[in-house]
């Protein structure tokens, strides 16, 4: 018995699995590994936070054509007409980067790291390597030596790092303070330190654009204008006062004592202890 409101001409569309060679497969994976480089390149550069703010306009504009906001359509719409250009303009630093590192025949693998160190992004340095970084800060103050040291973390130094001499060494109280002896080949300028090693020395570092004090010396503006752009650890010595500064995210603490430094570090710089690391080692799953 058929109803008489039914169009029997009308049938349902045939469900098939569409066919997926091997050709298909490789170009899945192809894609999958380039979206995973470049993200993973993209995490360990400024251009990071860039592609947050992008992605926050992106559902800006889904929102905005999901409840028909004409007004934010219209501009989200004129915004996006000059998108690709912004970007190349925006991500600049880092695509020229990038290529002229491939036309070193680095490779994707060398797109976040130093040249022959193998980058290691914990976000901490070991304890017993921050005591003797505040032991030799400490010491070069008192004795009004002048010194600029970048503790790396999570955003690499690598583009800072390759402007001074190569180091890679491991962090000792005494190398630090021979490298900041007045007069050395490698005093003028700031070192880098990853983890438990110093990279390089002598390395250039953005000053910052902002105002600071008239008292403040071309190492101040520099740790400064590197905090602003990364989120490293800036410890200065003053050649003229004594005073021990730190800068962090853009902000100067200054006239720190050996406690304070100490404190400041533990709480932003210290390495992450295994056992959280590897939970598996205290027995826990």
């Amino acid at each position: 018995m058929s109803l008489p409101f039914i169009n029997e001409s009308i049938g349902l569309p045939s469900l098939h699995m569409p066919y997926i060679g091997l050709s298909e497969i490789l170009d899945i994976l192809i894609l999958c590994a380039l979206i995973y480089y470049i993200l993973r390149w993209i995490r360990h550069t400024h251009a990071w936070a860039l592609l947050k703010g992008i992605v926050m306009v992106v559902l800006v504009a889904l929102v905005a054509y999901l409840f028909d906001l004409v007004t934010v359509i219209w501009m989200v719409q004129n915004a996006f007409a000059m998108g690709l250009i912004a970007l190349v303009i925006l991500f600049q630093p880092e695509l020229r980067k990038a290529l002229e590192q491939l036309g070193r025949g680095v490779g994707l693998s060398g797109l976040s790291g130093f040249q022959g160190l193998k980058l290691d992004h914990k976000g901490g340095i070991a304890a017993q390597s921050l005591g003797d970084i505040v032991s030799a800060v400490t010491s070069m103050a008192s004795k009004r030596t002048g010194a600029l040291i970048c503790l790396e973390r999570d955003v690499t130094l690598a583009d800072i790092a390759q402007t001074g001499v190569l180091i890679d060494a491991i962090v000792s109280k005494p190398l630090i303070m021979n490298v900041f002896v007045d007069k050395a080949p490698l005093h003028d300028g700031a070192m880098i330190i990853r983890r438990g090693r110093i990279v390089s020395a002598a390395c250039i570092l953005p000053l910052t654009s902002e105002e600071v004090d008239q008292e403040l010396g071309t190492r101040h503006r520099a740790a400064i204008g590197v905090s602003e752009i990364s989120d490293a650890i800036v410890i200065v010595a003053s050649e003229e006062t004594g005073a021990i500064s730190v800068a962090l995210k853009g902000k100067l603490n200054r006239n720190l004592s050996e406690k304070a430094l100490t404190d400041l570090l533990n709480e932003n710089a210290v390495e992450e202890p295994k056992r959280r690391l590897m939970p598996w080692k205290n027995g826990k799953a």
